[in-house]
Order: structure tokens, then sequence, then C-alpha cells
């Protein structure tokens, strides 16, 4: 029995086409009616409760303009705005990733709640059946922002949003958030790191986000981030790529390199102008991996047998946020040359 992980990603209700991607359906669609943001609350208007239980029987109804006129509250207008205009973009692709690709391509016009969650279900869809905690806990990093530490020299990944609720609430919910408020001292929560000995808890405490990632050059995180990528780049391009995490970069002919964020794109632009780097901006390069195409012919012919360098970086506040949609773009690929 294989284990099954990330239930908020709505991967069961999802099915597969010939190619193995994924195909909206009603069910999937309905979910997001269920979440906070667009539940009416208690003092909802008719016209919201009315379009909200319109939509949850028929997720794909298409709306007039008149339709969320009658949303009484502004900001809630402008949330099924947001939602209608995700659903009608998902709609007009056969599938998740056909809709995730064209969004860098034609210009993202959906709120990033929306992209992540395409990230997340897809993610989800190509790590389907592994055991294996850390593919899981660094895949969440694909959509997840994370808070970053490097004390001892480890990098240490926590989800941010636990962290802020920790932060707010000391891990007690809103009794916690009540007793904060109240000036009242709460212990401090222990997250602990993903090790081999707490790895089979992962699949029981997933949902909670709760488990550090060790992403230092050669711990399980950092080989784990790879793997995930390797399989994100298959599944996409349909290449096969071998990537491996690295301390630095050692290469005279130094051809091509990608940012999985905006901080490390800057970086390792400067590293490979040859600008000077600080130490503390080295030092926010969390990651760096190298990738290599087991096709050569994969990769346009002036990169052909050269190594394509990654890197991963936190910003100034050591929140991290990975853009892998950066690897369907930026990827020296041969069709895309």
């Amino acid at each position: 029995m294989t284990q099954d992980f990330w239930a908020d990603s709505g991967f069961h209700r999802l099915e597969r086409d010939a190619n193995g991607h994924l195909v909206a359906t009603d069910a999937w669609i309905a979910a997001f009616l269920e979440r906070e943001e667009l539940q009416p609350p208690e003092d909802a208007g008719p016209g919201e409760r009315h379009l909200h239980a319109r939509l949850s029987e028929r997720p794909r109804l298409r709306l007039e303009a008149a339709d969320l006129a009658s949303v009484e509250d502004a900001d809630a207008r402008e949330n099924w705005e947001h939602f209608l205009r995700f659903r009608d973009r998902v709609l007009a692709h056969p599938t998740l990733e056909a809709c995730y690709a064209n969004l860098f391509a034609a210009g993202v016009d959906i709120a990033p709640v929306f992209v992540d969650a395409l990230a997340e279900a897809i993610t989800r869809s190509i790590l389907d059946g592994t055991e294996d905690a850390w593919l899981c806990r660094a895949g969440e990093l694909l959509f997840r922002q994370q808070r970053v530490s490097t004390e001892g020299g480890q990098v240490l990944a926590a989800d941010a949003a636990t962290i802020e609720a920790f932060e707010q609430t000391g891990g007690f919910g809103n009794l916690g958030r009540l007793m904060r408020q109240q000036k009242v001292d709460l212990p401090t929560p222990k997250m602990d790191v993903l090790s081999h000995e707490n790895a089979p808890l992962y699949f029981l405490r997933d949902a909670l986000r709760g488990f550090l990632l060790d992403l230092t050059p050669g711990r399980e995180g950092a080989a784990a981030l790879a793997a995930v990528l390797e399989r994100w780049v298959g599944h996409f391009a349909g290449v096969r790529v071998a990537i491996e995490p690295v301390e630095r970069v050692e290469d005279e002919r130094w051809r091509w390199h990608v940012g999985l964020d905006v901080d490390s794109t800057a970086i390792l632009n400067a590293l490979y102008r040859g600008e000077g780097v600080g130490p503390g901006e080295r030092e926010r390069l969390a990651v760096l991996f190298r990738l290599e195409f087991r096709d050569p012919a994969d990769a346009r012919a002036d990169v052909a047998g050269r190594p394509v360098y990654l890197g991963l970086a936190f910003r100034p506040d050591h929140t991290l946020k990975m853009k892998p949609q950066n690897l369907l773009l930026n990827l020296p690929l041969a069709r895309a040359g």
C-alpha cells in the first residue's frame, strides 16, 4: 500500500489523460468553493449566497457581469473575480500542465495562490506512489514559501506559514492567539529536522507542514530537491536530466545557468560576469545544482555537452519562494532554440 499525502492538493479529485497529465474535474473546481475566501460568512447577503450555491452545483457555469455585481460585499466580489479568472484559465486548456505552462508564456493574470495550487497538484502527481519522505518534503518548496536559517553551517528550510502561525499562536490555535494578545508567555514549539528516525511520521503529519528540511550540500534534503526537479523537467519537457547539488561553480567554460528565484538569478548573473559578490550575498545562495542532459541532443547546440547550473536563494529577510516555472522558461532546450 503506497503512502498518501497532501490531501488538500485535491489530487484525488483530478483525472489523467493518456500522457499522464492532469485533467480538471467538477469536483476539483468545486473544492475551491470550500475555501474560506469563497465561503459566504454568516452576514453574507443573498446575492453572494445564491452565487455560491449555483457554482457549487455547477462549477463550470458561465456567468454574466450581473451575476458578479449581485455580490454585495466588495472584497468578496474581488475574491470571486480572482477565482473565476482562474477557473476560466484552467477550463481553456486540456490539462493543468498546459494551463500552467501557458500562464508564463502569455503572462500571469491569476492570483499567486492559484499559481501555487496548480504547482501543488502537478508536483503531487509527479511524486505519486513515492514512499520517500524527503522527496515529499522537498516537493513542498515548489509551491510553499520557506523561511531559511543558516546557523552552524547548516541550511535549514521551514515552512513560512507554519512559522508565522507559531509566532501568532504559539501552536495553540485561537486560544494561543488570544494569549499572545494578552502578552502571556507561551512555550516555543519545536520543529523537527526531517531525519531517518522521524521520516515515517511525515505521512502522518504532512498537513501540518512542520518538518524542517536540511538543504546543506551533501545532506538528504538537497539531494531530494534535485530529484524532484529532475522529475519536474521530465514531466514538462519530456527530457531526461541528471541534477546534483554542488557547493560552488568551478567551471572555466561556464555556459548557462538558471536562477530558480529572483535573488538567485541576480547572484548567478553577477558570478557569471565575474563581478564581486560579497559574503552576505553568497551566503544567500542556499542551494546550487549542476544539471546535465542525459542526451546531449536535447540541449541547444551551443550548450550541448555542457552543464547548466541552477541556483536557489533566500531573500534578505530569509524567506525563500521558488519559481519552478523558470525551469520551463529558461532551460536551453534544443526544440526551444
